[in-house]
């Protein structure tokens, strides 16, 4: 059964990869996954052993339970009736008594035999003898079994102590923690730098990390090629050889640079070992930027935002294989260094992003990509098609508040953003893309929640005269204005608006009457009608805190995979999943309001809820990148370069 689990697995996933073979055909990881053998026969047998084992085990624990006996200690001068000390002859003698009473041949009892031979045994032999005469038991002394036993309980506690949750080593948490505090802001170099520090490539940490001699002549011609290694500073353990050889490797991972064959291996264990320590890093620098924020010593300083960032790029260059300044177009299939400005320096086009060749028209990008065969275009195409383009529907609020999306200075703002997910051939079909164009390449950020109506700040506006009846002066004025026959006529008016008085008097009380009652019913209607809709507007505000409510119990309790979508890169030895950072920043001031949430689990949508913060400086609310206060919502691909997502 179990074979045949295994075995049903392995053509499920050469099934897949078969499915999947024109996309990503020409990764590295896909062509290393097919090198891989088919499942061997003897682990199989071994779990079948192991699972017939652990059966027969608890059908023996079963029975044994059932059974009721009594403890008692065993001593084979009590089972012979014998004083202890006594001779050779008087076992041999009491022996032959009881075995005639009780053998079973003669109506004796079975089991009691059973104990007189065993007790007559122990007792004949010197050497059982002798131990129980020393330990108490024939069987000599469990001092050393348990020893033994205690101190592999023991080997094994202390290597898991050296682990974190995150199965990263507790000393490499350590050195990240002490270099970040030390370089607040991490430029690339730096980063990289303190990247190879890690214990993860120490050979006397971790076994797996390898040191051969032929390192001493090929890591220093590396050295040469690349060129722009700092060798000066004396910083232990960034400048250990552990740590030089994990850093060249990676400059010349991100360089695309050809190395021996002797290194390729050491690069690939570095390479898959670079996205979980970059992960620990971002986690150290949040914890500093915590710990900053809590603490009013001036002299504790947070990371910056910039360092947290670059943290976020390296992964996206380390899968990729690409430089912080490369374009982002050499994440294609059969776009190089050569033909690469044909593209990004075409008179007519000027392509520089991703997103710039998807947005082109079919003809347009057959004419751009002419000098390719018609494979490899459709090559391109494919993969094209294949990335990935997220779309965020962002919705910020004050929970427990009467008016939930009125923010002021000082409010606990809840920010749910809802993740959706297509590809870029979807995205194209639709439309999206030329609607939303966006910069790409390292620099590209995602786009904020759109100002709300009552957190836009009103500008007073000059209101316009009204066409009503002039104060009495200016009345006053303009008749003069007129003259003396303007005076008389107005005289005249006068006169025959007082004789009239009279008669209008009646009419104009009832006509009152009339309009106040009908004001009285017009102002019970709308009541009315403002009394139903705030009914309308509580209850909805009731059931989506209720729904809220709902959302965050599921999350807590179901558990997704975190396999998504994979990864399209050329030269990283290992499949990788589709990954994201969601967090809120300051673009002005470079600094960070929400630590980063790691979604790992966006397949087509994900709602994300952003845990609570005090927005102190923060009036309108969570604006666009180019707004006024400059908070912007921003979502970073950790395993791919994200220039095709907004």
């Amino acid at each position: 059964m179990v074979f045949n689990s295994s075995y049903f697995s392995f053509l499920t996933e050469q099934i897949r990869l078969k499915n999947i073979r024109k996309v990503y055909g020409r990764c590295m990881w896909y062509r290393l996954r097919l090198l891989k053998p088919q499942p061997n026969i003897i682990p199989t047998v071994k779990k079948i052993v192991l699972l017939a084992g652990w059966a027969l085990f608890l059908f023996l624990a079963y029975k044994v339970s059932k059974t009721d006996r009594e403890y008692q200690e065993y001593n084979p001068y009590e089972v012979l009736n014998l004083d202890p000390g006594a001779t050779v002859a008087e076992i041999k003698k009491q022996y032959r008594l009881l075995s005639l009473k009780y053998h079973p041949d003669k109506g004796g009892d079975e089991v009691m035999f059973m104990r007189i031979a065993k007790a007559y045994a122990a007792l004949t032999d010197e050497e059982s003898r002798k131990n129980w005469e020393e330990f108490g038991n024939p069987d000599g002394n469990n001092i050393i079994f348990l020893l033994n036993l205690y101190s592999r309980g023991g080997s094994w506690w202390y290597r898991s102590i050296r682990y974190s949750g995150d199965q990263i080593l507790i000393r490499t948490t350590q050195i990240y923690t002490y270099f970040v505090y030390k370089t607040r802001n991490m430029d690339m170099k730096r980063l990289i730098m303190v990247l190879a520090g890690a214990s993860e490539f120490d050979p006397q940490y971790n076994k797996d990390a390898t040191s051969r001699p032929t390192d001493n002549i090929l890591i220093p011609q590396l050295i040469r090629e690349i060129g722009s290694i700092n060798l000066k500073k004396n910083e232990p353990p960034l400048t250990c050889p552990y740590s030089l050889k994990a850093r060249v490797l990676l400059l010349s991972h991100l360089a695309r640079m050809k190395i021996p064959e002797t290194l390729e291996e050491d690069q690939q264990f570095m390479l898959k070992k670079c996205p979980a320590l970059l992960q620990e890093m971002v986690n150290v620098i949040c914890q500093l930027i915590v710990m900053a924020r809590n603490r009013e010593e001036r002299e504790f300083r947070a990371p910056t935002l910039a360092s947290l960032e670059n943290c976020m790029k390296l992964s996206q260059m380390a899968v990729q294989g690409l430089q912080q300044f490369k374009s982002p177009l050499l994440q294609l299939p059969h776009i190089e260094e050569d033909n690469l400005r044909r593209v990004s320096n075409h008179k007519k086009y000027k392509i520089k992003t991703i997103q710039d060749l998807v947005s082109l028209k079919e003809s347009d990008r057959h004419t751009l990509l002419h000098f390719l065969e018609d494979e490899k275009y459709e090559e391109v195409m494919a993969v094209l098609g294949s990335f990935p383009y997220v779309t965020m529907d962002i919705k910020s609020q004050v929970l427990d508040d009467e008016d939930s999306n009125n923010i002021t200075v000082g409010s606990l703002v809840t920010v749910l953003v809802k993740l959706t997910r297509q590809t870029m051939a979807v995205s194209s079909l639709s439309g999206e893309t030329n609607k939303n164009r966006t910069k790409g390449g390292w620099q590209q950020k995602s786009k904020g929640p759109k100002k709300t109506a009552k957190s836009k700040k009103k500008k007073p506006l000059k209101k316009k005269p009204t066409p009503v009846l002039l104060p009495q002066s200016k009345q006053q004025k303009q008749k003069q204005a007129n003259g003396v026959v303007g005076n008389e006529a107005a005289v005249k008016e006068d006169e025959e608006e007082v004789s009239d008085k009279g008669s209008d008097s009646e009419e104009e009380e009832t006509n009152r009457d009339s309009q106040s009652e009908k004001d009285d019913g017009s102002d019970r209607d709308s009541d009315r009608e403002q009394d139903e809709k705030q009914n309308k507007d509580d209850e909805a505000e009731w059931q989506e805190l209720q729904q809220s409510i709902q959302r965050k119990e599921r999350a807590l309790l179901e558990t997704k995979s975190k396999i998504t979508h994979p990864v399209y890169s050329l030269y990283f030895p290992e499949e990788k999943q589709e990954w994201w950072w969601l967090y809120i920043a300051d673009r002005k001031e470079q600094t960070l309001i929400s630590m980063p949430y790691h979604v790992c689990t966006l397949k087509d949508t994900e709602e994300v809820t952003i845990t609570q913060h005090d927005f102190n400086h923060l009036s309108p609310g969570i604006q666009e990148q180019s707004g006024q206060h400059g908070e912007a919502l921003s979502l970073k691909k950790q395993k791919q370069k994200p220039g095709p997502s907004p």
